[in-house]
């Protein structure tokens, strides 16, 4: 099975030099980045077959990680 990279570069290519100025300039876009990036390690782990982790656990992080990506997009597409 082929995963999918969710990483923020892969998700925001047309991004990359505002996210890398956001995340030296702003706590908060800083803080949001982090925790999604916790969340889609976490999940990559567990599809990769390196971490067990609960189906509904699971979710939940897949829940959040969207949420984060949610939050991030509307600060990257703000002016």
């Amino acid at each position: 099975m082929h995963l999918m990279n969710h990483d923020l570069a892969h998700e925001f290519p047309e991004y990359l030099e505002k996210m890398t100025h956001l995340k030296a300039s702003d706590a908060h876009f800083s803080t949001l980045a982090e925790h999604y990036d916790s969340h889609n390690h976490t999940i990559t782990q567990h599809e990769q077959g390196k971490e067990a982790i609960a189906y509904d656990a699971l979710e939940v992080l897949k829940k959040k990680r969207l949420e984060l990506k949610d939050e991030i997009y509307q600060i990257l597409k703000a002016d």
